[in-house]
Order: structure tokens, then C-alpha cells, then sequence
């Protein structure tokens, strides 16, 4: 089960009080104790998917403070509640699941609730990756063990490694290869520094350099695949100290920070950078949310 869906499925229905209400609305109407069930269950997941909206949001760090974040929540709970219970809307479809899949000899709120879980753990991957390419939810897939891997040794958020890796390689459809054709497994883009020893490969690639886009050649790192290309990455984001406020701000959760930190230290000469980066970390999300 996704964590998105565990720290929904922990919440309102999960309270002794909201449970207590279920069984009295449940013994006067047994069907809109399924309706409410569904209502309360489709505004927790808007809410979720506010918060990873605001999270992925490039934001000035003006004027923000916890009192304003905390008015931002509130808002948030207030939008979630005004889009739960539309027409059309999840709730009307969680709520045919559990007509369907109860059908009326069983409606106790214990019931309700536990087939509320199952019908919206099943929604959620449809729901995230709606609107996701097939190939970029491939590219988030394949590299998810690796980058989770380097996670646990660096802090890094195994997310935000992904989706530098798919920026940098552009979902894995410019990723370096050899001028034989071989891959080079290199899906980060670093180049071979003096002290490199490996493997190295020459591309031809834009540098922007005063503003202007030019072409030039360099070596860049060469590997045997691609869970050594996620070590070498998190070695060197974690051993240079030019490096190290990125660390710390991806290592608090800030994709803005992250995104920003690189960018100012140089990881890369697009000016529009962190900005891309901060959005292909809130796609890398939306389908990491869905993986087990």
C-alpha cells in the first residue's frame, strides 16, 4: 500500500469520534453513511494532493512564516472540503464500489469503512499517474530500487534523485552513449573530472556560457549500469562541499531547496534549471506515491 494512501487512510475515519457518528448516521441510513464515508475519504485525498502541489511549488521564501503556512493549510482543508461530494466527482464512484461490493446486508460502519480503504488504495494509481506518459512512469519504475538505494546512504529523497536523473537524461530518451552505440549508463549527466579514473565517453552537448547557448565537447563518466551510476551520484553530491546546503535542504524534504541549491552551485548552466527540476520531482512523486 502507497504512503500517500496510509497517511490518508489514517485520518477522520480513523478517530473514535468520526466512527461513533458513522455508527449512529449507519443505524437511521445505512446508505448515507456509505455516501459520507465516500465524501470524507475523496476530501482527505484533494487535501493530499494539495499539500504535494504546494510542496513541488517554487516559492520566494518571502513573507513566509509558520503562521502563514498554517493559514495555507487551512485554506487548503476549506477548498478540499467545497471539491469533495460534486457530482461525477471520486465520491460518487467510491460509492457505487462499496454498493457493489456490499450490497445491503452488511452496511456497519466498521464494514464501510474497510471497503472505503480497498476501493480507494485501488483508485489512487489511476488517479496519480492520470495524464502521465506510459514511458516516464516506465523511467521512474525502473530506477526506483537504485535511487532508493543511494537514499538510504545519502538522506536524499530517493524522488528527487529519480527526477534529477530523468531531467538530466530527458526520461531516459537522450541518455550518453558511446560513439559505438554502448550505453554509458550515465543518466546524471556528470562529467569526468581530472581525478575520474573510469570509463569515459565524448558528447557533443549545449553549455550555456554569458547567456548564449554554445556546443562543445566534453568527457563525461562512463559506468557498467545503473545502480553504480546512482552510488557514484550520491557520492558526489554527499563528499563535495560545494555541495553540501543542497544535501541539507533535500534532506529536510525541500524540492524547491534542492532544486535551487543545484542550480546555484553550478550543477548545471540552464538559468530555467531549478524550475524544471522542481517540476519533474512532483511528477516523479505522483507515480512513486503509487509504487508499493
Amino acid at each position: 500500500m502507497s504512503n500517500s494512501f496510509q497517511s490518508i487512510s489514517g485520518q477522520s475515519l480513523g478517530s473514535v469520534d468520526s466512527l461513533n457518528n458513522l455508527k449512529a448516521q449507519a443505524s437511521r441510513d445505512p446508505k448515507a453513511s456509505i455516501r459520507e464515508t465516500a465524501r470524507q475519504f475523496e476530501s482527505l485525498f484533494m487535501q493530499e494532493v494539495m499539500k504535494s502541489m504546494r510542496a513541488s511549488t517554487l516559492s520566494s521564501g518571502m513573507l513566509e512564516n509558520n503562521a502563514t503556512q498554517l493559514g495555507t493549510e487551512m485554506l487548503d482543508t476549506q477548498f478540499a472540503g467545497k471539491m469533495s461530494g460534486l457530482p461525477g466527482g471520486l465520491s460518487d464512484a467510491i460509492q457505487r464500489q462499496l454498493q457493489r461490493q456490499m450490497g445491503i446486508q452488511d452496511l456497519t460502519p466498521e464494514k464501510v469503512q474497510k471497503a472505503s480503504q480497498t476501493t480507494l488504495a485501488q483508485a489512487l494509481p489511476a488517479l496519480a499517474t492520470k495524464g502521465i506518459p506510459n514511458h516516464v512512469q516506465s523511467f521512474i519504475q525502473q530506477h526506483d530500487a537504485a535511487a532508493r538505494s543511494a537514499s538510504a546512504a545519502t538522506g536524499i529523497p530517493a524522488s528527487f534523485m529519480v527526477a534529477q536523473a530523468a531531467h538530466e537524461s530527458g526520461w531516459g530518451k537522450r541518455e550518453i552513449t558511446a560513439a559505438d552505440g554502448s550505453k554509458s549508463y550515465n543518466v546524471f549527466g556528470i562529467k569526468a573530472t581530472p581525478g575520474w579514473t573510469g570509463k569515459t565517453v565524448d558528447v557533443v552537448t549545449t553549455e550555456v556560457i554569458n547567456g548564449q547557448a554554445h556546443k562543445v565537447t566534453a568527457k563525461f563518466r562512463a559506468y557498467g549500469s545503473y545502480d553504480e551510476a546512482f552510488k557514484d551520484y550520491a557520492r558526489l553530491i554527499t563528499s563535495n562541499e560545494r555541495y553540501a546546503k543542497v544535501v541539507a535542504q533535500a534532506q529536510s524534504g525541500s524540492a524547491t531547496g534542492f532544486a535551487r541549491g543545484l542550480q546555484q552551485a553550478g550543477y548545471a548552466t540552464d538559468p530555467a534549471y531549478a524550475e524544471k527540476l522542481a517540476k519533474t520531482i512532483q511528477t516523479t512523486q505522483r507515480v512513486q506515491s503509487t509504487l508499493a
